[in-house]
């Protein structure tokens, strides 16, 4: 047991799960060409190749014997991460770790944290950002919050809030394009997409038009936090989800014309838990703070 590698499997295992050598160093922070060097040097080890590069394609290949270690791998690492955290929690019994997304983190949850942690006498909020859905549990993390159509298989998915989509820019791009407060005036204006399937301009267009407009023209960014920024920037029109649009709308840096057209999206925004854990009271009492915090008084 004490000859497992573990500097090459979890080299090996970042690999796996960002799908190539550099992806996986910046994720590691190292050179990629140190990652290299330990996948190498655990196919020497195992006397197997884990990885292969087929003909006419772009990026790296598993071969059977690696997705079945990088699977492993992963799993083993996620277990002992949550092994790891579970002892640091006995020592910080109001600790609570939240794993989101970015734009969920910096849009909705940071703007209220500060709120959070008041209101529960002294828990202490720490946050994991993932882009990628995981499995419940497998970044360590006590309460997941995700947006999207769920529930989920293989988790306990609690519905937070209902959401509402609708187009926003920058009050500077709003004049250039000539004020406009009817779908018509999108016409004029650049779309920006982002890469969330309910937040899409086809959706949106179906219920409010205009007919013709092209919503396949416009900049494609990876998240809506990016997208809202591009917005903010007066690069063009966002089609925002209100929870991640509202902080900025109130402070004026992005405007809502048409917010008589707005397309509703219930039970869009999920608290997501490892079905087979029992919870501590403090992230119940995390979880119960979140839906106050979600509830539409609070908007």
């Amino acid at each position: 047991m004490f000859d497992v590698p573990l500097n090459m499997i979890r080299a090996f295992a970042a690999v796996y799960d960002a799908g190539g050598i550099r992806p996986a160093a910046r994720k590691l922070g190292v050179t990629h060409t140190s990652v290299l060097r330990f996948v190498r040097e655990l196919e020497a080890f195992l006397n197997v190749d884990l990885t292969e590069k087929h003909k006419g394609t772009r990026g790296l290949m598993f071969t059977p014997a690696g997705e079945t270690l990088g699977k492993a791998a992963l799993s083993s690492l996620a277990a002992l991460e949550v092994a790891l955290m579970s002892i640091r929690e006995a020592q910080h019994r109001k600790s609570v770790v939240i794993e989101t997304t970015p734009s969920i983190a910096s849009r909705w949850l940071l703007p209220r944290l500060a709120a959070l942690e008041a209101s529960l006498n002294g828990v202490e909020i720490s946050l994991v950002v993932d882009q990628k859905l995981r499995e419940p549990g497998e970044t360590g993390a006590d309460i997941a919050i995700r947006s999207g159509l769920g529930p989920w298989p293989n988790a306990d998915c609690i519905p937070l809030m209902d959401d509402t989509l609708f187009p926003v820019m920058s009050p500077a791009y709003w004049r250039q394009v000539g004020e406009f407060t009817e779908p018509i005036g999108l016409k004029e204006c650049r779309l920006l997409h982002d890469r969330d399937p309910s937040a899409s301009w086809s959706a949106w267009k179906a219920n409010f038009g205009p007919r013709d407009l092209d919503v396949r023209s416009g900049s494609r960014l990876s998240s809506a936090d990016l997208v809202l920024g591009a917005a903010e920037q007066s690069l063009g029109v966002a089609l925002a989800r209100r929870s991640l649009a509202e902080e900025s709308i109130k402070c004026g840096h992005l405007i809502a014309p048409l917010k008589n057209y707005l397309l509703e999206l219930p039970q869009s925004v999920w608290v997501v838990l490892p079905n087979s854990q029992t919870r501590r009271k403090v992230v119940d009492a995390v979880i119960e703070r979140l839906h106050r915090e979600a509830a539409p008084q609070n908007a």
